[in-house]
């Protein structure tokens, strides 16, 4: 009986010792990533389109 206990609480302590404890976002900072998301995608696309026309813009010189 003892050991049974014993084998137990080593299960239950390497289980608490496996599990990661990840940080929670709230809604406030998960809107806020997104919004950062969009506006980094906003200016990737800026900058594809820009870097387009300057090609198109050089080949027709």
């Amino acid at each position: 009986m003892k050991k049974l206990s014993f084998l137990f609480i080593a299960l239950f302590s390497l289980s608490l010792l496996t599990t990661s404890c990840r940080e929670q976002k709230s809604t406030g900072d998960k809107i806020e990533e997104a919004v950062d998301d969009t506006g980094d995608a906003i200016d990737d696309a800026a900058d594809d389109v820009s870097d387009e026309v300057e090609d198109v813009v050089d080949d027709n010189k």
